[in-house]
């Protein structure tokens, strides 16, 4: 049965463990953010074997690019960005101890497999709910690649931002799973 859980980030191996496709999560602390564009140049770092501008391990990434803030708010609308083009990158960030992920659509077999490897879960976020999502985002900093503009890497201090675990550290994936019993109605 699927529950409901609160989660602190950063995220243990263990915490990662526990978490199954179909639990819901409301999560707290601190959520890194990337796209594309800060991919690539963390990729680039990786290869010349520089540090990374942020400690990835524990970590979680927002797949997300922020409008800008209205007064009053922390950040704009802030939905997830389509994740399958972070997935020539992904398997190197997990194998440095990246935890989760934050994002919409599937994922590579190569992502899935470096997840159940190292320990980590992938985290849908719902497309088109953007303003939604943005009032769990408490506090926003930029901490990296600032010339990306929104783009860069942002650190989002959140509380109880709601998402669903679409893939979990042993494989079980909703994207797999979910359709069939749908076809059959």
């Amino acid at each position: 049965m699927n529950k409901q859980i609160v989660i602190e980030a950063p995220l243990s191996t263990e915490l990662v463990r526990e978490l199954r496709a179909g639990d819901s999560v409301l999560i707290n602390g601190v959520v890194y953010t990337a796209r594309d564009a800060a991919h690539k140049r963390l990729d680039e770092l990786i290869k010349k074997g520089q540090p990374l501008p942020i400690d990835i391990r524990g970590q979680i990434i927002y797949y997300v690019g922020p409008c800008p803030a209205k007064p009053g708010y922390a950040v704009g609308s802030a939905g997830p960005t389509t994740s399958g083009r972070m997935d020539p990158y992904t398997p190197q960030l997990l194998k440095m101890g990246l935890k989760a992920m934050i994002g919409k659509g599937l994922r590579s077999a190569e992502v899935i497999e470096a997840m159940k490897e190292f320990g980590a879960v992938y985290f849908g976020a719902v497309g088109g709910a953007g303003a939604l999502i943005a009032k769990s985002i408490k506090k926003v900093e930029v901490v990296a690649y600032e010339d990306l503009g929104a783009e860069a890497i942002y650190r989002f201090y959140v509380e109880n931002f709601p998402a669903v675990v679409v893939i979990d550290s042993y494989g079980s994936n909703l994207y797999e799973s979910e359709p069939p019993k749908y076809a059959a109605c």
